[in-house]
């Protein structure tokens, strides 16, 4: 029997197995995604302060990849109009601060 197709089943560019983890990082890997969800971890920001916090990204790549990880589930529009994480993406940014902590002590070896 052949396995259905999952309709929350993202593609993943370079795999044909859909896998979550692949999914994951292929969104992560997107240009700006990173950025955009390290810059919500403390607060909601409109479009205009968020394009300002991640250094006058383009608008159109801007709104890609908040439409993407809204779809995603990792970030809301509020009420007031402004982009903050939803408590999956909260979770999210929670599983980068070992690795920023870490960034951080290379970065400090690194330099010396």
């Amino acid at each position: 029997m052949a396995k259905q197709a999952d309709s929350k089943k993202r593609s993943v560019r370079g795999s044909r197995s859909g896998r979550p983890i692949m999914a994951l990082l292929d969104l992560l890997g997107q240009r700006w995604t990173l950025r955009i969800l390290w810059e919500l971890r403390d607060a909601t920001l409109t479009s205009r302060a968020l394009r300002t916090a991640c250094d006058e990204a383009s608008p159109t790549v801007l709104q890609a990849r908040l439409t993407e990880l809204r779809e995603a589930g990792f970030v809301e529009l509020g009420e007031g109009g402004g982009y903050g994480l939803t408590p999956l993406g909260r979770e999210l940014c929670e599983t980068f601060m070992p690795l920023h902590r870490f960034a951080a002590r290379w970065r400090s070896k690194s330099a010396a």
